[in-house]
């Protein structure tokens, strides 16, 4: 039996490229009948199809982020707004009767109760990213670079911190309303940004 004869299960040679079998078509080489399909020598095997999600794959930079949507300027003021008015409600009622009856007593329970609540309040806000003004409005403070809540330490500090944004006749306050991200200066100092979630 001479190489390439009709009998020869192999077939003719082929290019090294197309492996051995049959005349090979564009693509991947058939095998002969009975003998399992396998690419031929040269071919390079066929590349994995992509599942949705690009598992596998390098994703590229920013694929699927969204844009945190920023509490505008009316947003935070309102939320500011209601947090003063429950330290007030807190507070003025005992300085009011204290001041009244002549009970410095009750004016030091009332400085104490209104502490107490504003730590109260920073804890909040470090845990959740809320407050309650900010839960009534409908924003949260979070870190920038992580996206979670503060924390009590850096929520403390950044209260701390509201000191400069009153300083120059509260323009850090007043920030916000044209800032790109809707900081303040003390935001800006801590790394924060405010949020809206509804």
């Amino acid at each position: 039996m001479s190489f390439g004869s009709p009998q020869n299960p192999y077939g003719q040679p082929q290019d090294p490229q197309q492996g051995y079998g049959q005349p090979q078509q564009p693509g991947y080489p058939q095998a002969p009948q009975g003998v399992p399909q396998q690419p031929g020598y040269g071919y390079p095997p066929a590349p994995p199809v992509p599942q949705q999600g690009g598992y596998g794959y390098p994703q590229q930079p920013g694929y699927g982020y969204q844009q945190p949507q920023y509490a505008n300027w009316g947003q935070r003021f309102l939320s500011r707004l209601i947090d003063t008015i429950l330290y007030s409600v807190v507070y003025l009622p005992f300085a009011f009767i204290g001041a009244k009856t002549n009970t410095p007593i009750l004016m030091i329970i009332g400085w104490l109760l209104m502490i107490g609540f504003l730590i109260y309040q920073i804890i909040q806000e470090g845990r959740t990213g809320q407050t309650i003004g900010k839960k009534a409005v409908g924003t949260r403070t979070l870190k920038e670079e992580t996206g979670q809540p503060l924390g009590g330490g850096m929520a403390f500090v950044r209260q701390l911190a509201h000191i400069i944004d009153g300083l120059p006749c509260y323009l850090g306050y007043l920030w916000p309303a044209w800032d790109s991200k809707r900081q303040t200066f003390a935001d800006k100092i801590c790394g924060s940004i405010v949020i809206r979630t509804k």
